[in-house]
Formats: C-alpha cells, structure tokens, sequence
C-alpha cells in the first residue's frame, strides 16, 4: 500500500464521517447515565456502562474498517474493559487509550440543556461525558478508517476503553496484567483525554506533576488539660506539627526544602512556558486572591514554572482541632493535618513517599509521637521526544488543519492512568492531548464538546498514525 498521505482528503473524510456518523453516536452515549463505579454503587446492576461500551461496539461494527475485532472483558466485581483491535499492514504497534465512564451530573445547567441530554448548538455537543472522554475512542478509530480510505499503511492500532477512569482506574492494572500478552509493547501510546488553553492549535501535554498525600499525626497527651495548668509546659501538638513541616517547607517563602523535590528545568521547558506566557496572560494570572494579599512568587515566568513543573506543599485537611464556637480552654492530645506534595514530572512519587515519612517522623521534637503516612501515591508524567519523522508530520498537519504549529502543554495536576501506561511501557513514545479547552466545562454544568476541535484532532491523529511505522 502506498504511504502518500493527502491532507485534504483526510479533512474532507473526517468532516464528512463526524457529521454523518460520529455525531449520531456520540448524542447516543450522551443520553446514557454511565456513571464510575464511584458514583455509582450499583453499576452492575444498573448496566449503564456496558450500554455505553454496547453503542461504541455498535458505531464501531457500522464502519468499513478492515481487520476489525472487538472483545468485552470483565473481571470479577470491576468494571468491564473494551478492546479494539483494528489490524494493520506495516510493522508496528500503536496502542489508544479512552475511557466511557462519567462524572455525575451536576447542578445549573443551562435552560434547555442537561447532563443526559445530547444539544448541538453553536459548533458545541452539550452533555456529559461528550467531552470528558466519551468522544475519544471515536476520534482514534476514525483517525484509523481515514487513513484506509486513502490506502495508506499504517500498524496495528488497539484501543484499551475502560469505564472506571473517573473512578481514578483503580481496575486498570488488572486488565493490563490480564491483558499483557495480548497488548503487547506498543511503539506509541495516544491519549485523547486532556486539550489546551485555546482551540486555535493542537495542545500536547508534555508533563503531569505527580501526587504524594497522606496524614501527619502528632500525639502529645492521653487526655486534654486544662491550658491553665499545662501551658508552657506540655508542648503544643499544633506547634511540633508546624515544626515538622518546616523540615518540607520555607514558612516565610513557601520554598520547598529538600533537593530530592526538585528537578533540573531544561531550556526547551523555559522556552514553550515564556510562548505559552506571551499567547494568554490568564495562563499565570487566574487566581481569586483578596485585596492586598501577594502571591508568592509574582513573575509570570516563574508562576507558570511553580504551578506545573515545581513541587509544593498543600495542607488540605485537618483533625483534633474542634471548631472555634466548640473550642474550650484546653490543651489538645493531637494534631492531625492532610498534607498533598505536589510533585514534579520525572520523580518517582513511591520514593518521595518513603523519604517524606522518614523526613517527617524521624528526630521528633520533644519526643512526640509522630506518624506519617502516605496513602495517596502516583507518579507525574514526563512525555519523552517523538520520532524526528513523526513530530514533523504533527507539525505540518497541525499548521495545515488548524493554522497554527502544535505546542508543547504542562499541566500541574495528576492523572494517575498516565504514570500508570509509562510506567507499563517506559519505552513508548506518546501523544497526549485532546479536545478539551476553555468553555468545555469537563465535570461540571454544560460540559460540552467543541465538535470542530474534535475533528481537527482526528485529523491531526491520522496524519500521526501514517508515520507511527516501525522502521
């Protein structure tokens, strides 16, 4: 088969095949209550989500693919897994990954509108789920039927769809474990889940910042005594925990302390942050402080480097400290805080896990009784570089199909499935992007997918996939 891939073909194939076919089956998959297993405790019975992977199933079977096949997995008490597998004709293996399960519904959508009730209005899909991930799977199997259109070779393409991502994929592992001979070692892994801060060119996320939660206790006394006898005298739980937390974290500056928190920022990082910078100011200035109160870091430059690729320290949560109305004049036994270090891509989280608990209980001040453990653990994402060959084809079908060169993305939050597939392939390339964007309103009222951005991203994933051959 040839390897000339026409641009405009592809443009004219997706733009026909959204309209005509994606779009009845995505309003489908919007009217589907398939809410995660987390949200819903009767999904079994319920069989929402095995609607929502049957009408994927039925889209994918009304297509002309060729090498089509499809299998259902379940494992006991976990949701179920859909692969695809659509067979190519030149060496390679690409893996997709989606996910069909929602968020709830959420209250204040607009007039007209609501979370199982699919609106086209404007360019835009209204409903849950159109956005956050349900067109996905769409997207990458059209990207594949586009290219045989044209006769184009392209390799193996499977797509792992699970239903429990929003759930935080806690049955992934098992169908990868379960799955392993079967998946193979993919080449290049896509993952059409995040988007932009603008519609106006492809977005590839180049790095997620890692998670590393967990309880601090202090433990002073067995019982509360009264503040006028034991203060000054017994230590303040309160206090030592603050104490303890200086060890991560400057009080006066909010720098973190210890060396083995940071990474060394590349020059190419410092460069796509200064374009992303200049493009869209808000990227570093959308934060609700009150009058009069400073950031802790006010360049532009450098807020945009502290919030997506430095670590940090939350404390998001406390226990044994009573409410003012119910606070008497006595001395507390404990001090429990929820502490979230926000990790940089590239660390491994489970050993800043270890190095945070030894840091935190070791040498306790006064002779304390001090925990510190961490029960929230995942890895960043750190994407490595794409092929020369195929991070040019990226480029030139990024000007051509929407006007404008892909750019690099940092996002400073975690998706755990991200660490999850990189740490179960660490040699694959990947492509992580989507048609997210502002306005999209993933997991909250009138999510809604910008239908022309989806079309451009399967367009610009089929321009990728003719050049995912293994040479």
């Amino acid at each position: 088969m040839p390897n000339s891939l026409d641009l405009d073909q592809i443009s004219e194939f997706v733009e026909k095949w959204w309209d005509k076919s994606v779009l009845p089956s995505l309003c489908e998959f919007v009217e589907i209550p398939a809410l995660s297993p987390s949200f819903d405790s009767d999904w079994e019975a319920n069989g929402y989500l095995d609607a929502a992977i049957n009408t994927f199933i039925a889209w994918t079977r009304s297509l002309p693919l060729k090498g089509l096949s499809l299998s259902v997995h379940r494992l006991k008490n976990r949701s179920p897994l859909l692969l695809v597998k659509i067979d190519g004709d030149a060496d390679g293996e690409v893996l997709f990954y989606s996910h069909l399960d929602k968020q709830p519904e959420a209250s204040g959508w607009s007039e007209g509108k609501g979370p199982w009730k699919p609106v086209i209005e404007d360019g835009w899909l209204f409903g849950r789920g159109s956005v956050d991930d349900g067109y996905g799977g769409y997207a990458g199997v059209l990207s594949i039927l586009a290219l045989q259109d044209q006769g184009v070779s392209h390799p193996t393409c499977r797509f792992l769809i699970e239903t429990g991502e929003e759930s935080g994929s806690p049955d992934l592992s098992f169908y990868l474990d379960e799955l392993e001979s079967v998946l193979g070692v993919p080449e290049l892994v896509i993952v059409l889940d995040t988007g932009g801060i603008d519609y106006d060119r492809l977005w590839v996320t180049e790095s997620l910042r890692g998670i590393v939660a967990g309880t601090l206790s202090v433990k002073v006394s067995s019982v509360g005594v009264h503040s006028g006898h034991g203060s000054g005298i017994m230590p303040s739980s309160f206090r030592l925990a603050r104490q303890l937390l200086s060890r991560i974290e400057d009080e006066n500056s909010g720098e973190i302390k210890p060396e083995w928190l940071h990474i060394d920022l590349t020059d190419k990082m410092r460069k796509q942050a200064s374009k992303i910078i200049d493009m869209d100011a808000k990227a570093v200035d959308d934060f609700p402080l009150l009058k009069g109160v400073e950031k802790q870091v006010e360049n532009p430059l450098d807020i945009f480097l502290t919030m997506n690729l430095s670590p940090s320290l939350s404390i998001i949560g406390a226990d044994g400290i009573p409410s003012i109305q119910d606070a008497g004049n006595v001395l507390r036994t404990n001090t429990d805080l929820k502490i979230s270090i926000r990790t940089p891509p590239g660390i491994s989280a489970e050993v800043v896990a270890v190095k945070v608990q030894k840091l935190l209980e070791e040498n306790p001040p006064n002779g304390a009784h001090i925990s510190a453990e961490m029960t929230e653990v995942a890895d960043g994402f750190l994407s490595p570089d794409l092929p020369d060959e195929l991070a040019e084809m990226l480029d030139i079908a990024g000007e051509k199909f929407y006007g404008n060169k892909p750019m690099s993305l940092f996002i400073g939050g975690t998706i755990p499935v991200m660490a999850m597939l990189q740490s179960r392939y660490p040699d694959s390339k990947f492509i992580i992007t989507g048609a997210g964007g502002p306005g999209g309103n993933a997991h909250g009222p009138d999510e809604k997918l910008h239908i022309p951005t989806a079309k451009k991203v399967t367009m610009c994933m089929a321009a990728a996939i003719s050049k995912a051959i293994r040479q």
